[in-house]
């Protein structure tokens, strides 16, 4: 077993597991964190938790320390140099006249590595941007093509619910959404009802499925014949929280029939 935290790396970056080292972090806190080469930062998104040795993707890191005011600093002064570093990969990509979308850039918290994130619709040759861009600042680069899903994690925005979009702000990873699930809620199959801002299943369709999945089972399905108190009727609609159907009579009448 382990005790760990949840951390988002940088601003856009994964959620990842880190060893408190026995401090105490409330959530939102910004800290300090052990990286492949160096440091980074990061903001907590949960309370200490023990997982099992199982669930550790690849070598557990540590958080160094609560972020300082120093490091505040920094911090701010990273995001505010970002707009001049992607006005200037914006112009190198034009100048280069590749078929990319630039969405986002960031530094790493010592400034020895710039990310930046795009889309694109096919592979994109980007060795000689990288050598642009690693000349005009001075720093390791790195490029990552991101999908439409990673766009909307990044930027942000309102879900047709009115809150901010889940994998803005807590979803860990991106779990397979499929148009089963749509049906077994019985929602409508209109995809501008069931999709996000990123044109793709919204997430949110996975977290009753499984209930909806339980609960329907036993009930007929639509088009089955029920027999009924005022004869046999064509099921229309199901309700599978209140485990009822509605049925239509020979004569067209409509009937709520429960099923407990």
């Amino acid at each position: 077993m382990y005790e760990v935290i949840q951390v988002r790396l940088r601003e856009a970056g994964k959620i990842t597991y880190f060893s408190p080292s026995g401090t105490k972090f409330k959530v939102g806190d910004y800290v300090i964190v052990e990286a492949d080469r160096g440091l980074d930062y990061g903001q907590v998104l949960s309370a200490t938790e023990a997982i099992l040795d199982s669930d550790i993707e690849e070598p557990l890191k540590k958080v160094i320390r609560k972020a300082n005011p120093w490091d505040m600093h920094q911090i701010d002064k990273n995001k505010k140099k970002i707009k001049e570093v992607m006005d200037t990969c914006s112009k190198k990509i034009q100048e280069r006249h590749l078929n990319m979308k630039l969405i986002d850039a960031e530094f790493s918290f010592d400034r020895s590595k710039i990310i930046f994130y795009f889309t694109a619709e096919g592979r994109v040759d980007f060795r000689d941007l990288v050598k642009d861009l690693a000349n005009a600042f001075k720093t390791r680069i790195e490029l990552k093509q991101i999908g439409v899903r990673d766009e909307a994690k990044i930027l942000g925005g309102l879900g047709p619910c009115g809150r901010a979009l889940c994998c803005a702000t807590y979803l860990k990873d991106f779990e397979p959404v499929t148009i089963k699930m749509a049906k077994e809620q019985n929602l409508p199959l209109n995809p501008t009802k069931i999709s996000g801002l990123c044109g793709r299943l919204m997430c949110c369709l996975g977290y009753e499925y499984k209930t909806y999945k339980e609960l329907m089972k036993g009930l007929p399905r639509e088009g089955d014949i029920l027999k009924t108190e005022k004869g046999p009727g064509k099921v229309i609609s199901i309700n599978a929280i209140k485990r009822a159907v509605t049925v239509e009579l020979e004569d067209g009448t409509q009937l709520d029939v429960n099923c407990k």
